[in-house]
């Protein structure tokens, strides 16, 4: 049976459609703020507010001052930072519920990526002053908050650290389970990475070329670690691609 396409998601943003349910379901999904009953969660989306973003625009770039913690209500938004050596690096593809951003309430005197939209977006955007109320309301997000952002960042840092030290073949490897890990859906005997997930954009995630990460990609499936087609990848043997991880490339 023929693997099917990853669903492709729309473009345009109807910003009608960010109903006050559904603004409250994604309000409700981030770590910091998923233990809180609804009643706090109303309270907390009234310090929301929504901004429209047609695609390719930046919401802030890398060392802008901190003012706003994000959460994508509709579309795709892409996390960007700099080497010191330069290269632009994709740290991550951020779709509905999932938060970016800092805040200076947070300790951050500054954003550490910059932030582009892939797609026409809707953002749900909370500045410092206002999330520093929720906190004093409700104290219990603080370390929760702290915790899920000091995440972030160490697993930002450690993708960058993966660009001097991995091969490219490991690079690609580690980017393809991180993704799968994430947005990854069971499929059969496989897992179907449901993102529309370029070849350019995985050169931006691992600090390779367009035409090696082609390369490697059909080396992988070759040797049954993967299958893909257009906008969509299949993780086959997971531990396939760890033990390339952990042993180096693939000769």
């Amino acid at each position: 049976m023929a693997l099917r396409k990853s669903p492709v998601r729309l473009d345009w943003v109807d910003p009608a459609a960010c109903t006050l349910d559904y603004r409250l379901k994604i309000i409700g999904r981030p770590p910091f703020f998923k233990h809180l009953p609804t009643e706090a969660i109303e309270e907390i989306n009234l310090q929301f507010h929504d901004h429209s973003y047609p695609a390719g625009q930046a919401v802030y770039f890398e060392g802008d001052t901190a003012e706003h913690l994000c959460l994508v209500a509709m579309g795709r938004v892409k996390l960007i930072r700099n080497t010191a050596s330069g290269h632009e690096v994709l740290l991550d593809i951020l779709h509905g519920g999932e938060y970016f951003g800092n805040l200076k309430a947070l300790g951050a005197d500054a954003y550490d990526e910059t932030a582009i939209t892939q797609a026409d977006c809707c953002i749900l955007e909370i500045s410092s002053e206002h999330f520093e109320e929720i906190l004093k309301r409700y104290p219990g997000v603080t370390l929760k908050v702290l915790t899920a952002v000091g995440k972030r960042l160490a697993e930002s840092r450690e993708q960058i650290a993966q660009l001097s030290t991995f091969t490219v073949d490991q690079r690609i490897a580690a980017a393809l389970l991180r993704l799968a890990g994430k947005v990854g859906e069971a499929h059969e005997e496989s897992v179907l990475i449901q993102l529309p997930l370029s070849r350019q954009d995985l050169g931006a995630m691992t600090g390779s070329t367009t035409e090696t990460v082609s390369r490697v990609m059909s080396r992988f499936v070759e040797e049954g670690l993967i299958r893909s087609g257009r906008k969509w990848v299949a993780v086959t043997d997971q531990k396939g691609l760890e033990d390339l991880i952990k042993k180096g490339a693939v000769n």
